[in-house]
């Protein structure tokens, strides 16, 4: 399928267009199985992925995908590149869906690409990957988009929060990483965040640091302002907080040898003023805050190839989930952006209408039943009611006549 479709697109260079190429694709067709490797690392840990379009969707076929199917479990699935390679001066874009149609919890919805050497029967959650990219959620604090990279070793997380769709339908993720180290992050097609490799990661030293060998002058006053030398506190300010309360008496059967010497409870003064303090007034010798001089940092180097690697083989989902029935699908790897987003409107563009809809009347269907099992229920215990009204007249009336008898009987 990959190799067909590349073809068919580097054809249109003949007439001076750019060759977009297709590095991998993936749209869960039959035989799908075929071409995906389950991990054994966690043993019976491991969740198992099933083929299905879910309980809504748009198109019975062209939806189906890979679907967690057990909860709490671990889920490591991945496919191998029909060739490696590098994105080394060209673009790179990174691009699937994912459904969240079980209203998830905590779990991830992520994709990582790693490097060719992968062992794919003992992926796992320390395998080294080159990016990891896609939504993660886990309670109300974290609903976030993870790009990271592996620069020299270590994962770096981005350092901006990019907000991912927490609802139970389609959408359209997508990574973009270009030869002049700046990236774009997409979902359903609309830019949500974008921005350079340098400034929203931590992979190089910073430029500038503080000098080292600088320090604050002991005379520097950054007090911008200072107590009023000239104030001084009035005489009749130092009143106490709390005062007996001059309307309290002494109860008539207070018992001093009993009770103690009496003493009147206390109330709040209302001559008190509080703390005095002298009032400000701007200081004569205010020189400004203080700011630490910086230097360049001895050890900044410039990396021009921040976004580079040389070794792309596999991609592999590797995530956790408490509940499970995410379904990934239409999974797509190319150079080119343009590409990417017409191949995203043709997958995901032409049924996320349709979905919404069947979702919606399942949604009807469902408070329309809940509505008649609510009317059922009033009914049978109004039934009850009556029924047992009548038992009490029943009753009622074989008193009555047990009454009549024995008035008889005394006649």
């Amino acid at each position: 399928m990959v190799n067909i479709r590349m073809k068919i697109l580097c054809l249109l260079a003949v007439f001076g267009v750019a060759c977009a190429k297709v590095l991998f694709e993936e749209t869960f067709d039959d035989g799908w199985e075929d071409r995906w490797v389950q991990s054994t690392h966690k043993g019976a840990e491991a969740g198992k992925f099933v083929w299905s379009a879910g309980k809504f969707y748009g198109d019975a076929e062209k939806d189906k995908g890979i679907q967690t199917s057990q909860d709490a479990r671990f889920y490591a699935l991945s496919a191998k590149f029909d060739d490696k390679f590098s994105n080394e001066g060209k673009d790179l874009v990174i691009q699937f869906t994912v459904k969240h149609e079980q209203n998830i919890d905590c779990g991830g919805g992520y994709v990582k690409l790693f490097a060719s050497d992968l062992t794919q029967t003992d992926m796992h959650g320390d395998s080294p990957y080159n990016i990891m990219f896609g939504p993660d959620i886990c309670g109300p604090g974290t609903k976030k988009v993870h790009v990271i990279f592996n620069y020299k070793g270590k994962n770096l997380l981005v350092k901006k929060d990019i907000r991912c769709k927490d609802d139970v339908f389609t959408h359209l993720y997508t990574l973009i990483v270009r030869p002049d180290n700046t990236y774009e992050v997409l979902i359903d097609n609309s830019k949500a965040e974008s921005g350079s490799l340098e400034d929203d990661w931590d992979f190089l030293q910073p430029k500038k640091i503080k000098d080292p060998e600088a320090k604050k002058p002991e005379d520097w006053d950054d007090r911008e302002k200072i107590d009023d030398p000239e104030d001084t506190k009035p005489e009749d300010w130092e009143k106490p907080e709390h005062i007996p309360d001059p309307d309290a008496k002494k109860p008539d059967d207070w018992d001093d040898e009993m009770d103690g010497e009496w003493e009147p409870p206390m109330i709040d003064n209302p001559e008190y003023k509080g703390e005095w303090k002298p009032k400000q007034i701007d200081n004569p010798d205010y020189k400004g805050k203080w700011i630490h001089p910086e230097i360049d940092n001895p050890e900044y180097e410039a990396d021009d190839k921040l976004y580079a690697y040389k070794d792309f083989g596999v991609i592999g989902f590797d995530l956790w989930q408490v509940k499970s029935g995410t379904i990934f699908d239409n999974v797509l790897i190319t150079d080119d952006a343009d590409e990417a987003k017409a191949r995203g409107e043709e997958l995901w563009g032409a049924t996320k209408t349709a979905e919404k809809k069947m979702k919606d009347e399942q949604d009807e269907e469902e408070r329309k039943k809940q509505e008649e099992e609510e009317a059922k229920r009033k009914a049978e215990e109004g039934d009850d009611a009556d029924d047992d009204e009548a038992g009490d007249g029943e009753e009622e009336d074989y008193e009555e006549e047990e009454e009549d008898e024995h008035d008889h009987d005394e006649l």
